[in-house]
């Protein structure tokens, strides 16, 4: 198949060398990555039904949600639960396929239950989570692409997709971060902090910024007092990961600064269930990290949610994904490359394993020139598009996170 891949030179100073970069990352329990996480997970269920029922993965879109937060009472020592919140599954969904019927309703429904057990220790799937699925088929065009015959399905979107590699020591340490406040080993030491964690930072020069906003968990906060105590140990905490995990020389650390002492409840980040989306924040479905798990306000970034999409013939899905793959493989097997962009267009109808353009766009390193690496590249671009079949299976699977 002679594809249509373009390869060119990007005359622009390596990010890392500029001098502004702005980078976000919404941790495990922000209500948008709720959402994002869930309906994925919603999308593999799905997924393992249809093959399991019918051979094949059928129709299914499950990437329009909402999380309506709930209602609690904060209190030192412990609030409670006043409402609880509600998470609306929406788009559409198979549910039949010749007579054999499926439980989309039911698949969900567990599949956000199991989640929230596996990632959210306060929250209880069965009390503090009330669930509407609003699943329904698909219309005739859309899902007559799952009944024709092929090694790859056809693109059901005109749609693009850009990613890039490599991530620079910022956006690694903004994620770095929120990992580790979010890991087992730091819960078991700081039970307070709940999973609700954003990281904002932005690097001015070589000067780093910090701002972090953690949900702390009010059963183990006795008094203002306490939580300004044990809100300065994680500072402090943070302040040595920091120092242990990047060269940078000067850096600025904030925690939760609307606090304000004296105030009491009303003047902390407290929750009862350790995430906003208790009583204050709801969220949505593509409001949250891009699928290499940050937001990088200085890159060329999709608009398209990736979560929940069906992963073997929604390019919003499989595009965004799949460039940012090409991407990092084409930086680590191309040698001479400074930074790597990748753009990959749709056509619906048009199989998903020929888009309809695909762009390589580098900045070269000195000494190294575009007429030098054009062919590697192309190469790169090529091999991974001929094996999309396979890692269209991975996503089913569950096997590549999408957030």
């Amino acid at each position: 198949m002679a594809r249509n891949i373009i390869v060119e030179e990007f005359k622009q100073e390596p990010l890392e060398k500029q001098k502004l970069e702005i980078v976000e990352r919404k941790g495990l329990g922000h209500p948008d990555s709720i959402c994002d996480a869930i309906l994925d997970r919603v999308s593999v269920e799905l997924s393992k039904e249809y093959l399991k029922k019918f051979g094949a993965i059928m129709h299914h879109n499950a990437d329009k949600s909402l999380l309506v937060a709930g209602e609690v009472e904060t209190r030192f020592g412990g609030g409670e639960v006043k409402q609880p919140m509600l998470l609306i599954f929406g788009d559409r969904a198979t549910k039949e396929v010749e007579g054999i019927r499926i439980s989309v309703k039911d698949i969900a429904v567990h599949a956000a239950k199991n989640w929230v057990k596996e990632n959210l220790r306060f929250v209880d799937p069965e009390k503090h989570m009330r669930y509407q699925v609003e699943l329904r088929p698909g219309s005739a065009a859309l899902t007559d692409i799952f009944k024709r015959k092929g090694r790859v399905f056809s693109a059901n979107d005109t749609s693009a997709a850009v990613s890039y590699a490599p991530m620079t020591w910022t956006e690694q340490l903004v994620l770095k971060t929120e990992r580790y406040l979010n890991s087992k080993e730091f819960k078991k030491e700081f039970p307070e902090s709940g999973e609700d964690v954003k990281v904002m930072g932005f690097r001015k020069n070589d000067e780093l910024y910090l701002t972090l906003g953690m949900a702390f968990v009010d059963r183990f906060v006795e008094s203002e007092d306490d939580y300004f105590r044990k809100k300065g140990e994680i500072l402090e905490r943070l302040r040595t990961f920091v120092e242990e995990n990047s060269d940078v020389k000067k850096f600025t650390l904030d925690l939760n600064t609307l606090d304000v002492r004296g105030r009491g409840v009303g003047g902390v980040y407290l929750t009862v269930l350790g995430t906003s989306a208790d009583g204050a924040d709801s969220g949505q479905v593509g409001r949250g990290n891009r699928p290499n798990g940050v937001i990088p306000l200085n890159r060329h970034v999709g608009s398209e949610a990736a979560a929940g999409k069906n992963p073997v013939s929604h390019v919003g899905k499989i595009y965004n994904l799949l460039t940012h793959r090409i991407a990092n493989k084409i930086y680590s097997q191309v040698s001479g490359l400074n930074e790597v962009y990748v753009w990959l267009v749709s056509q619906i109808g048009k199989p998903i394993d020929d888009p309809a353009i695909a762009v390589a766009r580098v900045i070269t390193k000195p000494g190294t020139t575009i007429e030098s690496v054009r062919g590697k590249i192309a190469e790169v671009v090529d091999v991974e598009l001929e094996h999309i079949d396979k890692f269209c299976m991975d996503l089913a699977e569950g096997k590549i996170p999408v957030c």
